[in-house]
């Protein structure tokens, strides 16, 4: 009796040293040789924390400090805040005119954006289907546009605004219509390089089947191309307005009282005797809310436009 007990137990640790076996080595199969080994996951996850750290900071401190008091702001920082008011978001709308500054970037960027999108769309579709000459040098000549920085073409167009409104009567300086112009200079060209990309990635047989359907160009163009490259024209969108609601050099310059974007009207926040730090970090939240909702809402469409053609 005790040698049968003796071996159950002989046994039972075999066994349980067998399943262990098995258990470890389905558990090596079922990993693939790609994954990455356990040392490399702990130093990325390691990495990742600190790069979140780093990015979100200055988000707490905007938001921490968009909701003290002034004196709280401008005495010494704390990390907890020791009283909380939403008082500066009510603030920001009264000690500047920030409601009409919101329209007026609201209208300018979504025209430049607009204005950008229709044309760029015509332009890379002539580009990507026709052979013509001057084609290459055109696409060249638009890409190397964007070589150059923005502050080289200020006192031209500046002049150049000037003159028309001298000679016209049409007042450009000063107006939105000038600073939409002013944006399309920039905007435009890589519009139209992005969409030439992402239009030669879609298949020339859509044309054709549009054209055997009784389709034209211009029909092939709306009814076929356009809905296929909906992710590149939106990831052209988002640009055009990203650099159209965030400028700040030419708006500078390029605005009055009036028109004034934004960007420039963040700067009334300052004054001769004190500056409302609370209702500068308010207002500038206040301000990238259009910008965060539009990547959220586009955010699949963006990534899709942007990497099309790396993947044949």
């Amino acid at each position: 009796m005790p040698r049968t007990k003796a071996k159950a137990k002989t046994n039972g640790k075999t066994n349980g040293k067998t399943n262990g076996k098995v258990k470890a080595a389905a558990r090596a199969r079922a990993r693939s040789p790609l994954d990455p080994p356990a040392s490399f996951k702990a130093i990325r996850a390691v990495f990742l924390t600190l790069l979140s750290a780093f990015v979100l900071l200055p988000v707490y401190v905007m938001v921490t400090s968009s909701l003290k008091p002034l004196k709280d702001v401008a005495g010494q920082f704390r990390w907890i805040p020791s009283g909380l008011t939403v008082r500066p978001y009510t603030d920001i709308w009264h000690t500047v005119p920030l409601a009409k500054y919101f329209v007026n970037s609201l209208i300018v960027a979504g025209a430049a954006t607009a204005c950008s999108v229709v044309i760029a769309v015509f332009a890379a579709y002539a580009v990507s289907r026709y052979r013509f000459r001057g084609r290459r040098l055109f696409t060249v000549t638009v890409l190397s546009t964007q070589m150059f920085p923005g502050i080289l073409f200020l006192l031209p167009l500046f002049l150049i605004f000037v003159n028309i409104g001298n000679s016209t009567g049409v007042a450009l300086y000063g107006s939105r219509g000038g600073l939409i112009l002013t944006y399309l200079t920039f905007s435009l060209p890589f519009s139209i390089w992005m969409l030439i990309g992402y239009f030669d990635t879609v298949p020339r047989d859509l044309d054709e089947a549009a054209t055997v359907d009784g389709c034209g160009p211009l029909g092939a163009l709306l009814r076929v191309v356009v809905p296929a490259a909906v992710p590149g024209i939106v990831a052209v969108a988002v640009y055009a307005f990203m650099t159209a609601w965030g400028e700040v050099l030419f708006a500078s310059v390029m605005t009055n009282d009036a028109t004034r974007t934004l960007a420039i009207g963040l700067q009334g926040y300052s004054t001769q005797n004190d500056v409302y730090w609370n209702q500068i970090m308010a207002a500038s939240l206040v301000v990238s809310i259009p910008v965060v909702a539009g990547f959220l809402l586009l955010q699949r469409y963006l990534v899709a436009g942007l990497t099309a053609g790396a993947v044949k």
